[in-house]
């Protein structure tokens, strides 16, 4: 065999054993790795979808109750509040008050008809926290609004706020704030916290806040001493 016929058959010699597990080993440690960065990414990615829709079903649920809770004490005849004599509002109770403090339940009256009123089936209406999910009162019955199968709510909290705003210098003659039959507006706001979890991982937990004034401020007595 000459000189170069053994170069060329040295050239085209094979791995060794040990350069084939070494590189195995390092195949092995690159696939690890990839593999991890991976999975993280797929739990991140799911931890995010999870956050999202614990988030968007409780400011759905706070968007609803915002919403509904600024028709309390609607009055159609409200006009006859103001008259001679004057009426009282049917519809102006809200509970709780504000001498109750925080509840897991709020009830309310709006009018859907001019008959002064309060139907107990169509005008009263309310909202709650039962069985980790929050329920609302409809056509005189309790209906669930949000699903614990999505998102588990674990409090739901009313606090009633109420400013008294003495309207005595409208009087002639004119009364102190406060004293027996002065009239005075009560302007309502309830502040709502709402928080839940994911049903399937407790770690994600969200809160909502909301704020919601009463348009339909409470006026009493309706008429000046």
């Amino acid at each position: 065999m000459t000189l170069h016929a053994r170069r060329l058959r040295g050239a085209q010699r094979g791995l060794s054993l040990v350069e084939l597990l070494v590189g195995s080993a390092i195949g092995l440690v690159l696939v690890g790795g990839a593999s991890k960065l991976f999975v993280d990414s797929m739990d991140d990615s799911r931890r995010i979808i999870i956050e999202t829709r614990v988030h968007q079903d409780l400011r759905a649920a706070a968007d609803l109750v915002a919403r509904d809770l600024r028709r309390a004490g609607y009055w159609a005849n409200a006009l006859q509040g103001v008259a001679d004599p004057p009426l009282a509002n049917p519809y102006r109770i809200a509970a709780p008050t504000a001498a109750s403090g925080p509840a897991s339940q709020v009830d309310y009256a709006f009018a859907r008809d001019a008959d002064n009123a309060v139907n107990a089936t169509t005008e009263q209406f309310g909202f709650r926290l039962q069985d980790n999910a929050i329920r609302v009162l409809n056509g005189g019955t309790w209906q669930q609004l949000t699903d614990p199968g999505t998102v588990v709510v674990t409090q739901f909290s009313v606090t009633p706020v109420t400013r008294v705003v003495p309207l005595g210098h409208f009087c002639s003659p004119v009364c102190a704030p406060g004293s027996a039959g002065c009239p005075a507006v009560s302007v309502r706001r309830f502040d709502i916290v709402l928080r839940g979890r994911a049903p399937n991982d407790a770690a994600v937990v969200r809160e909502i806040r909301e704020s919601v004034r009463l348009r339909n401020d409470e006026v009493a007595p309706a008429a000046c001493p």
